[in-house]
């Protein structure tokens, strides 16, 4: 970016500040661009947007306030426009819809949305709202028993998903982010099509993603958490996970063994298996390509020790703690 001033190249500035979201403080790492020259120092959109989701993500996470994508996902659970759901709790007709656009509820709006992530809970939603007809209210009874029934029958597959991630609620450790497995199980899929990487490497790749995406957004790619281990930083729970991805069938994995006794786990495409690209943004897309072009050619013991230079997995791998994703600020590089 550019100095208004004179017409030169700024530098990036990151500074820890203390910023104050309704009547609360909480430290942001502030980025913005500073002229050498005046000193005036100035925020883009991309990084006005970053400092912001810092600042009111850790206000969410306080009062347990829902982020935008989880209230977007109890309404299309229930096959309703965001006009509709706002009639229903009561919010004004586009209440819903500034929600899910970014604005932070009140913290009673926030209990009321978070009561009707319960379907036993919004049938009774439905049956206050004294504004909708009975044909609607029958359809909607319809769709939620509906749900209820399909919960009764993917109750395993929760079950194990809350085993693999240990939370379901964004929070700092999941980069501000509902852990989802179906776009974690892609973003392996992806590096496998790409790189037909070993195990450990495979790790790296998608602890890069990651934190990557959360240094650039504020938020990560997948929600899901990582560990510090002597070999580097690696999803938790890494070895049920990549089992269980690999009997769903959506990649084979290779075992060998060397010269030296040990032995080895090699990820290989599944021929009858699509990279499901859709589920991703546009950036996030790019992020993916840079860590595959990056590291396409480091040999696994090559990215362990790059990965060893960072101070998320410095701070952390003699306990073998969970790495916070504000970490992703202090990588040595975007790539």
């Amino acid at each position: 970016m550019k100095s208004p001033f004179t017409g030169k190249e700024m530098s990036i500035v990151n500074e820890w500040r203390t910023m104050s979201f309704r009547k609360d403080e909480f430290k942001v790492l502030f980025h913005s661009y500073k002229c050498e020259d005046t000193g005036e120092q100035f925020e883009d959109d991309a990084f006005a947007q970053l400092n912001y989701n810092q600042l009111v993500n850790q206000y969410r996470v306080k009062y347990n306030i829902p982020f935008p994508e989880q209230i977007i996902s109890i309404r299309e659970k229930y096959n309703l426009s965001a006009a509709k759901m706002s009639e229903i709790l009561g919010f004004g007709t586009n209440g819903y819809r500034h929600y899910e656009g970014g604005e932070v509820p009140n913290q009673s709006n926030a209990k009321l949305i978070q009561l009707a992530d319960d379907p036993h809970e919004f049938k009774k939603l439905v049956n206050y709202c004294t504004t909708l007809d009975q044909k609607f209210i029958e359809k909607t009874h319809k769709t939620i028993d509906i749900l209820l029934e399909e919960e009764k029958k993917n109750q395993f597959e929760k079950q194990l998903e809350y085993y693999f991630f240990g939370t379901c609620l964004p929070n700092s450790l999941t980069g501000y982010k509902t852990p989802d497995f179906r776009k974690f199980s892609e973003m392996v899929v992806f590096f496998t099509q790409k790189l037909e990487p070993w195990k450990t490497k495979l790790n790296k790749l998608l602890f890069y993603a990651d934190f990557i995406m959360h240094k650039q957004s504020g938020f990560s790619m997948s929600g899901v958490l990582y560990r510090a281990i002597p070999m580097g930083p690696v999803p938790n729970n890494f070895n049920s996970i990549f089992e269980y991805i690999a009997n769903k069938g959506e990649i084979d994995i290779y075992y060998a063994s060397f010269a030296d006794g040990g032995t080895g786990e090699q990820f290989k495409p599944n021929p009858n298996k699509t990279f499901e690209e859709e589920l991703f943004t546009e950036n996030e897309l790019k992020i993916l390509e840079s860590v595959a072009e990056r590291f396409k050619k480091t040999s696994t013991n090559e990215i362990i020790e790059i990965s060893h230079k960072e101070k998320a997995w410095i701070d952390n791998h003699t306990e073998r703690k969970l790495i916070d994703y504000n970490y992703s600020f202090e990588l040595n590089s975007d790539f």
